[in-house]
């Protein structure tokens, strides 16, 4: 079961990142260009989609990556996966605390210059850079598990074989 949820924590925290580049480097700098008497409704538009297909993955992978302290197979340490959990910890507490109230205010009175530069600066710093240090430590943690256990020889023929050679 460990490898499972170790795999379903993976492909969302992967997911996500795609996901998150393509709205922070992407979606957000093209607000811009969006005249302000259209933005609100493109605002109400892209807002429920954002959430079925950005946050809710993300929180699931959040919480798949918080059961690997319960459960994770032997290959990964548990050091990686609390700095996995702490790193998703960094975004959703910056979420809730700067990026949330920003898009609250944008959706309630339209489009600001200052409030979206902000949201992307926040973004970049404080959701961006601490999800790809996640996914690079998934990448690291998914490579130990591919790797062959110490001890252990692949044989030619692929399969593997432990102890001492003669």
């Amino acid at each position: 079961m460990a490898r499972w949820i170790f795999a379903l924590a993976f492909v969302l925290v992967c997911y996500g990142n795609g996901a998150a580049c393509v709205e922070s480097f992407v979606n957000y700098p093209s607000w811009r260009l969006i005249g302000a008497s259209e933005f609100m409704a493109y605002h109400a538009f892209i807002g429920p989609r954002v959430i079925a297909f950005l946050v809710a993955p993300a929180l699931l992978g959040t919480v798949c990556t918080a059961l690997l302290l319960r459960s994770r197979p032997a290959a990964v340490p548990l050091w990686a996966v609390r700095v996995a959990v702490a790193l998703q910890l960094v975004i959703w507490l910056s979420t809730a605390t700067i990026q949330w109230p920003i898009q609250q205010d944008l959706h309630a009175h339209g489009f600001s210059a200052p409030l979206v530069e902000r949201l992307i600066e926040t973004n970049f710093w404080l959701r961006r850079l601490p999800y790809a240090a996640c996914a690079v430590l998934f990448l690291w943690m998914a490579a130990r598990l591919a790797a062959p256990a110490a001890g252990t020889a692949v044989t030619e023929a692929g399969s593997r074989t432990t102890g001492a050679r003669s």
